[in-house]
């Protein structure tokens, strides 16, 4: 039933709405979040039966995935226009997004780890299971690299140089980049491909994807959320934790060490300067020690004779 009102949704934004192609997928994924939200639930309705309180259970449930208020807004902005075209088409008669409030946008920071954390993280790993060196993997890219979880997912065995410990990512509008990857991230990574992948049946125009599940497709984003969060969990950490903070925590531990801006911008992907500087939230502790050791108004200054 979804996929008919799908298939419409898709034509009136391209006709009536005149949307880039990355915006109408934008708004499709937003669509398949609730019917994959409905599913999880065992509670899957038509779109008329759809209702405020449904809709509030989803964006806590992205919420607990870890998307941020920004990502949980525009998803409700994409619900908001699948609406708009049920009351245009006449589907439904009444829209339950209307009175759906948007979380409120704070350019707050997310948390981070210490690397004593994610090494706590890492020993929960159990790597006797199939599956567990595929998560070690999993969690020494993503930290040692600095990836989106899309990047993950979707990271080619093609593009993964260790001879050169480099691999390519694709990132924000298909725009690639090379990204250093670390020794023990390679390390892994190879004990996954050679000794756990090679025994996955692969389905068919998968062969190239590093990361795939049990079926032989490409791990989902959400699965990528969960194996992160219950590492964490078991973990004994308290923090709100998705693979995102993995990425933020790579990003803060090469500033506070004293890496370039523009090298970690580079890493990240990021277009806009501006856009890495909400990784630099360092403690007040290192601001002042690198004060006091290059500004010549602070420290230890002689007095001239």
């Amino acid at each position: 039933m979804w996929e008919s009102h799908k298939k419409g949704f898709r034509a009136y934004l391209q006709l009536e709405r005149s949307l880039s192609g990355n915006s109408i997928e934008a708004y499709l994924g937003d669509v398949d979040k609730l019917t994959q939200y409905m599913m999880v639930t065992g509670d899957l309705r038509e779109p008329g039966a759809v209702d405020l309180k449904m809709l509030q259970g989803f964006i806590r449930w992205v919420a607990s995935l870890g998307m941020t208020s920004s990502s949980q807004a525009r998803i409700i902005s994409g619900l908001r226009a699948f609406y708009a075209f049920c009351r245009m088409e006449q589907i439904t008669m009444s829209d339950p997004t209307e009175l759906l409030e948007s979380p409120k946008l704070m350019r707050s920071l997310p948390d981070m780890l210490s690397f004593g954390e994610i090494d706590e993280m890492i020993a929960q790993i159990d790597l006797s299971r199939p599956e567990g060196g595929r998560n070690r993997a999993i969690v020494e890219t993503l930290y040692s690299c600095g990836l989106r979880v899309s990047e993950l997912t979707e990271l080619r065995r093609s593009n993964f140089h260790p001879d050169i410990g480099f691999i390519k990512v694709i990132g924000k509008g298909d725009k690639e980049r090379l990204v250093p990857i670390g020794r023990e991230a390679i390390r892994y990574l190879k004990i996954y491909l050679e000794e756990w992948r090679v025994h996955v049946p692969v389905v068919p125009g998968f062969e190239d994807h590093v990361f795939l599940n049990r079926r032989g497709r490409n791990l989902s984003r959400v699965m990528v959320f969960y194996v992160v969060r219950d590492l964490a969990l078991a973990a004994g950490i308290k923090k709100k934790i998705s693979p995102h903070t993995l990425r933020h925590s790579f990003a803060t531990h090469l500033v506070e060490g004293g890496a370039d801006l523009r090298a970690v911008q580079e890493m990240l992907g990021h277009e806009s300067i501006t856009t890495t500087e909400i990784y630099t939230h360092l403690d007040r502790r290192y601001l002042r020690e690198t004060l006091e050791k290059y500004h010549p108004m602070f420290g230890n200054r002689t007095s001239p004779d």
